[in-house]
């Protein structure tokens, strides 16, 4: 396993890591994802830390908080060989208290965390919204406070427009807060929003992405094909409106592409579309998921081996769609890409 520094930071993570978001799944969202119990949960680890994967996210979203209990029993008695990455800010009930990233919530959600996870310290706590009711000073001095007792060791965010990301970075670095160091990003070969703006902006800021959602929320297995109907096991079936969007042509496209690079290089689907992502500017890890070990074990295959230039190539230019305003003439007319060269 090759290890990077998350953003400019000096935490080193694992350029896969794991996403809990099938423990303890119940309802409509997360209980088709997954229902692994604790002793499940600890095979999986078990996997994880043998490839050297010692990075899991969860959140406490995920199935009301049961996504960090179960993870911290998977992990009882070896906390000093994992890293912990959570997130907080989306609601986890109906009173005012109960969503957002305001002190109370924060310092609340923050103790509510460390409970369910069984530790005195979580390793990344992630924003998993940007929440414009609160000032952003008032939320950076709540996590510098955090760090300073020892609660939390990096910050980051999830899902933040380029502008609240800016907006927070510059308002750390008056006030001499913590920097976010990391931003968990939706990337795919079916999904490259993330290029137009925030890659840049961690390109220049130092932030490095965790990429959820690899295979564009499932369509990217292999299993979804043009002509064919959905597979009856398929979460797709109970989860497509919760997930990012995905033309079905385009992703037709991208699968056939997928389907070739496979017979070229004996590698399955899964495996092409997520080495591809590690190839990526400012991708920190690629976090995958698994309800098996079966599914694990494919998706650790994703790492030891090389797409060719050619390769890349290919799944570039299929998966290729036009950037919106007013990121197109940078990527279209000369006198604008010399202002701003590629990122490499």
């Amino acid at each position: 396993m090759d290890y990077r520094n998350l953003g400019a930071s000096g935490l080193r993570v694992p350029v896969l890591s794991f996403g809990a978001g099938t423990f303890g799944g119940s309802g409509p969202l997360f209980g088709a994802w997954g229902n692994t119990d604790a002793e499940e949960a600890r095979r999986l680890v078990d996997i994880c830390l043998e490839a050297g994967v010692n990075l899991f996210d969860t959140a406490d979203v995920y199935s009301a908080g049961a996504s960090e209990e179960v993870l911290g029993q998977a992990i009882r008695g070896r906390r000093d060989a994992v890293l912990i990455s959570t997130k907080s800010a989306l609601p986890t009930g109906e009173g005012p208290q109960d969503w957002g990233t305001s002190r109370a919530r924060l310092i609340r959600a923050t103790e509510d965390a460390l409970r369910r996870l069984g530790t005195d310290y979580i390793d990344l706590l992630q924003l998993h919204a940007f929440d414009a009711s609160t000032p952003v000073e008032e939320v950076l001095s709540t996590l510098d406070g955090l760090v300073a007792v020892g609660k939390i060791r990096y910050v980051g965010v999830s899902n933040f427009a380029g502008w609240e990301l800016m907006k927070s970075l510059a308002a750390a670095e008056r006030h001499g807060s913590p920097r976010y160091v990391a931003h968990q990003v939706y990337y795919s070969l079916a999904g490259r929003d993330y290029e137009w703006e925030l890659m840049p902006l961690g390109a220049d800021q130092g932030v490095g992405a965790l990429v959820w959602s690899p295979l564009a929320w499932g369509r990217l297995t292999g299993k979804i094909r043009r002509g064919q109907p959905l597979p009856k096991a398929s979460r797709l079936h109970e989860t497509a409106q919760y997930g990012p969007p995905v033309d079905d042509e385009k992703l037709f496209d991208i699968v056939e592409v997928l389907d070739a690079i496979a017979g070229e290089t004996g590698r399955t689907v899964p495996q092409i579309a997520i080495n591809w992502l590690l190839n990526r500017p400012t991708v920190s890890s690629v976090i995958i998921g698994a309800r098996n070990e079966e599914q694990l074990r494919q998706n650790l295959g994703a790492v030891g081996w090389s797409l060719s230039r050619e390769q890349i190539e290919r799944l570039d230019a299929v998966s290729a769609v036009t950037a919106p305003y007013p990121y197109f003439p940078y990527r279209r007319q000369e006198g604008f890409a010399r202002l701003n060269p590629p990122i490499v």
